[in-house]
């Protein structure tokens, strides 16, 4: 799982920089996540990655531009930034998952109640 987290880091990296926003997607997305398979990520985010590959993938390419530029190209400014959303979405849920799957389970440890000393005891 680390590794598609680094891949999803990079792609979000990449959508932080400069330039307009369908050209800094098509970025993160053809050079970080193309070639992830969704079967290889955990169940919970399967979904949502599901969802953003049909979005890049969605317009057939044409003129020896390959699917995600074709998809991007069609897309309003309003379309992008919801897929950036998702795909920033889709790194916090594994992130968090991966955070969660490294930390040590601690164990709890409860002290027998120390006995209250008689003088301290209430007589009737």
């Amino acid at each position: 799982m680390t590794h598609h987290v680094d891949r999803l880091f990079s792609a979000v990296s990449a959508l932080a920089c400069h330039g307009p926003i369908k050209e800094r997607l098509i970025v993160a997305y053809e050079q970080n996540l193309d070639s992830i398979e969704k079967d290889d990520l955990p169940a919970s985010v399967r979904g949502a990655f599901g969802k953003l590959w049909k979005i890049m993938h969605a317009v057939s390419p044409a003129n020896g531009e390959g699917p995600v530029c074709a998809s991007v190209r069609k897309m309003s400014k309003i379309e992008a930034d919801k897929a950036a959303k998702l795909m920033v979405d889709i790194y916090a849920d594994l992130a968090r998952q991966a955070a969660l799957a490294e930390q040590p389970e601690l164990e709890l440890k409860v002290a027998a109640k120390p006995a209250v000393p008689p003088f301290l005891v209430k007589s009737g």
